[in-house]
């Protein structure tokens, strides 16, 4: 059974996260613009003995890895590492639900039922 957090704990847990999940973001972003240059990148390195932008890649490739594991290990799960989406298990009225926040958010201001995913994101004032 995943970790389960209260409004009060999430919210202390975020403060940490919040700063990793912004990272996570941005390497994301840099990630997915120099994705055309990857391949052509891969083929030249093999050949010649290494390429910049796939040392300076690898380098966000293990950043990121470390960063999302930094973040799980708090029993935040991570939905989307491009829009720095998380959620939070928690319980409402006895059953598991996801507190939810994403970068750019003040707070967790949202939850939904698992199934509902962030589509069904319900504000917090009816939690």
């Amino acid at each position: 059974m995943p970790r389960l957090f209260t409004l009060e704990m999430a919210t202390v847990t975020l403060e940490f996260i919040r700063p990793l999940m912004e990272e996570v973001v941005e390497i994301s972003r840099r990630i997915i613009a120099n994705q055309p240059e990857i391949w052509p990148a891969i083929e030249k390195s093999a050949g010649n003995g290494g390429n910049p932008t796939l040392s300076r890649l690898a380098k966000d490739f293990d950043h990121l890895d470390d960063l999302i594991h930094q973040v799980q290990a708090t029993g935040a799960i991570i939905k989307d590492i491009a829009t720095g989406l998380l959620d939070f298990p928690a319980l409402r009225n006895e059953q598991e639900v996801y507190l939810c926040w994403k970068v750019g958010e003040d707070g967790i201001a949202y939850w939904h039922e698992i199934e509902a995913g962030f589509a069904g994101r319900q504000s917090m004032d009816d939690f």
